[in-house]
């Protein structure tokens, strides 16, 4: 209880409190409170949030989190779990630019997980690739969370990650795990000048796909920047790999997350309601 709190401000809180939850229940429109377990720092402008969040999700899958008195917006999920939520967010809006301001044992609203996410039970048994670039490598952290869980259901593993610069790259801490256990290809844009930390591969993605071995009956999980995404998929063609293997995120501004507002609408379909994970057979036609 808060220093000078009185007794019936407690209950009328406590009470508040249930009854949100129990409207959220009935109501997805209203969102839920979860803490705040741990913060990390990614880049300069980029955290992730680990999120006291037990509901059960697939990778691909996003929630819909705000701050009251701010807003509301979409974060994909980071992560696979039956205890938490990890939530990779980027400095780049109001409610995100607020988000960073909360620390540990704060707290945050979300409602969710909506969408579809990559279905990996079809994927069971193939080689699969994973095709990342910036922010959009979050969303595919949870699809290597559940294949490293699931280790013995699939093939082989190769996983080509691209940043604008080193100091871009996103979950560093997690590179010698993915190395050890799989095909792991990094890449950055560019190197700034006196810049002699990074020691790996400058240039894009594309380039390393082009240089791989890669098995033609390969799934592939992919999302990224949109032109990245187009140039990958030339690439992938090039290497015998089919449409209907391919399945990419589309990045759009959900506002409800179920399909009711039309603002995700994209080619007759709802990018929150049946993505934002597409396959790329059924999703190359789409245009605004």
């Amino acid at each position: 209880m808060q220093r000078g709190m009185s007794c019936k401000h407690k209950h009328f809180r406590v009470f508040r409190e249930a009854e949100m939850r129990s409207a959220a229940s009935a109501n997805p429109y209203v969102p839920e409170r979860h803490k705040i377990l741990k913060v990390t720092g990614e880049t300069h402008d980029t955290a992730t949030f680990r999120i006291d969040l037990k509901k059960k999700h697939m990778p691909g899958q996003f929630f819909e989190v705000s701050l009251f008195g701010i807003g509301e917006c979409p974060i994909s999920i980071a992560s696979y779990s039956e205890k938490y939520v990890d939530m990779c967010v980027r400095d780049v809006g109001n409610v995100t630019k607020a988000m960073h301001g909360r620390k540990k044992g704060n707290y945050i609203w979300a409602r969710g997980p909506y969408g579809n996410g990559y279905p990996m039970d079809e994927m069971y048994s193939k080689d699969i690739i994973l095709i990342g670039g910036g922010t959009g490598t979050a969303p595919l952290r949870g699809a290597l969370q559940y294949i490293d869980r699931h280790r013995n259901l699939f093939g082989k593993i190769i996983i080509f990650f691209g940043f604008r610069f080193p100091h871009d790259m996103l979950f560093k801490r997690d590179f010698r795990e993915w190395g050890k256990k799989f095909n792991l290809n990094l890449t950055v844009d560019k190197v700034e000048d006196g810049d002699k930390s990074w020691k790996g591969n400058v240039g894009l993605v594309t380039a390393l796909i082009d240089k791989a071995r890669i098995n033609p009956d390969s799934a592939v999980i992919m999302c990224g920047p949109p032109m990245m995404m187009k140039f990958a998929m030339q690439s992938l063609s090039n290497k015998g790999i089919k449409d209907e293997n391919v399945y990419i995120s589309f990045e759009r501004l959900m506002s409800c997350g179920i399909g009711k507002c039309g603002h995700c609408e994209l080619g007759g379909k709802y990018v929150c309601k049946h993505g934002p994970v597409f396959r790329y057979d059924k999703a190359k036609n789409m245009v605004d």
